[in-house]
């Protein structure tokens, strides 16, 4: 496996240099986080492998499939999680740290019974607003160039925005991604500005690519602008993923 794609920047760096990958990455792997789909499909094009379901060998096995001798396994990233005692005196999960295991296999590198594919379920707004306790607003900006904002937990989208999809996107992933509680902290303690508006604009063009939605080259020109040559730090690269897995799964019918 080229070890850049297990680098969060490489895989973002993918999804906003190479339009239509990552739904076409969405589609196949349905189900993983948008990191993990990113980083199979690059192994899959990289083997020459069909995209397509994946798991592991013996969920394969589950299933009446076999994994042919000679496959390898495609890595994917794993949480390791363990348990922390609270004041209460209860043991609470969490999440101490990332690591790449190669235990998944393609639908196409097995052999056996036919599979039920999974159907990719519609994003819905209202379904998204509710799961992650956010509410709209009546938008009441007076300045025509504002297509929307976010204050703490609410947001609000102008009637006249050019693409609502976009700007809704980029609302809620300023959420999500900490930005309008860091606006409460002191100067030190904020993210800078175009930092904060590559993050949330990046989450934007990952949601819109990932639903097909149209606006994602708009994004990437502004993301560009907000970037002023630099790259996006591996941790915003992190933070971008995460915000905008939340705000897919959010939305969908599980």
């Amino acid at each position: 496996m080229n070890q850049d794609h297990t680098k969060w920047t490489a895989l973002l760096d993918i999804a906003v240099k190479q339009p239509g990958v990552l739904l076409k990455a969405y589609s196949a792997f349905y189900g993983y986080s948008l990191g993990n789909q990113l980083l199979a499909l690059a192994q899959c094009d990289e083997r020459g492998i069909t995209p397509g379901p994946i798991n592991t060998y013996a969920g394969w096995q589950q299933l009446n499939r076999q994994v042919r001798k000679g496959e390898k396994a495609i890595w994917l990233c794993m949480p390791i999680t363990l348990k922390k005692e609270t004041d209460a005196g209860d043991k609470k999960p969490f999440i101490a740290a990332f690591v790449y295991k190669p235990r998944w296999f393609v639908l196409s590198q097995t052999d056996g019974e036919p599979v039920e594919m999974l159907t990719v379920t519609a994003w819905d707004k209202a379904r998204a607003l509710a799961a992650l306790n956010i509410t709209e607003t009546p938008f009441t900006e007076t300045n025509g160039n504002v297509q929307g904002y976010a204050r703490r937990r609410e947001i609000a989208v102008s009637p006249l925005a050019a693409m609502p999809h976009k700007t809704t996107f980029h609302e809620l992933a300023h959420i999500e991604l900490g930005h309008t509680v860091e606006l409460e902290f002191n100067d030190g303690d904020q993210t800078p500005r175009n930092l904060r508006e590559v993050e949330a604009e990046a989450v934007a063009l990952l949601c819109l690519d990932a639903l097909d939605l149209p606006g994602a080259e708009y994004s990437r020109g502004y993301i560009q602008h907000w970037l002023r040559g630099e790259q996006i730090p591996e941790q915003s690269a992190q933070k971008i993923f995460g915000a905008a897995d939340r705000i897919l799964k959010a939305g969908r019918a599980q």
